[in-house]
């Protein structure tokens, strides 16, 4: 059950949040809200795949 919700909330991130990845964001220059999304996304997709 608390896998698939990762994994819905998952499609929502690459569906709704932007990636910076794409965009080839620099770290040290990420604000504090991007770092935030960063850190978001990565808690999602960690939750999701394990």
């Amino acid at each position: 059950m608390e896998k698939a919700m990762f994994r819905v909330l998952a499609k929502f991130n690459k569906a709704m949040l932007p990636s910076y990845t794409k965009r080839k964001l620099d770290l040290s220059k990420a604000t504090k809200l991007q770092l935030a999304i960063i850190g978001w996304r990565a808690y999602v997709t960690k939750n999701a795949l394990g």
